[in-house]
């Protein structure tokens, strides 16, 4: 069987036609016959090698949502038919101390689905049966390839914080990541605030689920917030005034970054003591989580905000993402593949 992908031979290059021979299909795996796939920021840094571990040709993609069409012999909970989706990781060791406590996200032999093997810009991908999650009837499967990566991505933290519904929060940054913050925090009960660099994007906060939005980053723009969060979700890829924003928490607040920030981040001693306050960060999500979090999602109508492209325009999907166009998430259709 040839699998019939997207590639790039070349840093930034071009994803072209791209076919490859999968093996037999391991007794612990799944195929998943792709229907819709989005595009992630990652999927770029990745395409570019920002991260120094792309191998060319490249296959990106790592937000999938299609229907199982074979399972391995040892295979468990999802059957033929079944339609799942599959996110930046693709299978765990099972048997580490991060996986035995249920943290398999944190297994230190990962398999991530498009580093050291071909993602999912792709008719057909595999994985470990614990990393494909069933998609709950209620969440639509063309939009709904975000939610496993970007809507696990903000999820976490709410869950690792153990984030009172009473909490007053801030979102730094109010795009992929940010929009699906932004719903996700309003459905818990908190105050939600939005603080973004774009005047165009507060009042579009404020109707996806912020209560408020503060535009511009300035010490002038944020004065009004010193002091009043108990969270603060940093979702931005770029640089920020780490010692302001430490400035904007309570005491016992925590400034919490999923936002794949390369350069190093100064922090103030005082600012972390004074408050007793924390700085934290975290990858996705385990399986498990990953599939409260959608239950959590068909139960409040949360659903990503995407722009869909087909896959024979899926480098203009990728340049729509790369000059910031997207309103909030890309998601390229694979169904006729």
């Amino acid at each position: 069987m040839t699998v019939h992908a997207y590639a790039a031979t070349t840093p930034r290059g071009p994803l072209s036609a791209f076919g490859y021979e999968p093996g037999e299909l391991g007794a612990e795996q799944v195929e998943i016959a792709v229907e819709h796939c989005g595009v992630c920021h990652s999927d770029l840094s990745m395409l570019d090698n920002e991260w120094g571990r792309t191998a060319y040709p490249f296959v990106p993609g790592h937000e999938v949502v299609g229907r199982v069409v074979a399972v391995g012999e040892h295979a468990r909970r999802v059957q033929v038919g079944d339609r799942v989706g599959l996110g930046w990781f693709s299978a765990s060791c099972m048997y580490c101390g991060s996986c035995l406590d249920g943290a398999h996200h944190l297994c230190g032999n990962n398999e991530e689905t498009l580093i050291g093997r071909h993602g999912g810009f792709a008719d057909r991908v595999r994985c470990h049966w614990v990393w494909a999650t069933p998609l709950p009837d209620a969440l639509a499967a063309d939009s709904a390839g975000p939610m496993f990566c970007g809507g696990i991505t903000v999820f976490r933290p709410i869950v690792a914080a153990n984030l009172s519904p009473m909490a007053r929060v801030g979102v730094i940054g109010i795009g992929g990541l940010g929009h699906l913050a932004l719903k996700f925090l309003r459905a818990w009960g908190c105050e939600v605030v939005a603080f973004t660099s774009t005047e165009g994007k507060a009042e579009e906060a404020c109707r996806i689920g912020a209560h408020q939005a503060v535009v511009g980053m300035s010490p002038a723009a944020l004065k009004d917030w010193r002091g009043k969060l108990d969270f603060l979700l940093v979702t931005a890829n770029v640089p920020q005034d780490w010692a302001g924003l430490l400035g904007l928490l309570a005491p016992h607040g925590r400034l919490h970054v999923v936002g794949a920030v390369l350069e190093p981040m100064p922090i103030p001693a005082f600012g972390l003591i004074g408050g007793e306050k924390s700085i934290a960060g975290s990858p996705l999500g385990s399986p498990a989580l990953t599939a409260k979090m959608l239950d959590f999602a068909a139960r409040h109508g949360i659903e990503p905000t995407v722009e869909r492209f087909p896959h024979t325009a899926i480098n203009e999907a990728m340049e729509h993402v790369r000059a910031g166009k997207a309103r909030f998430r890309v998601v390229v259709d694979f169904a006729t593949a």
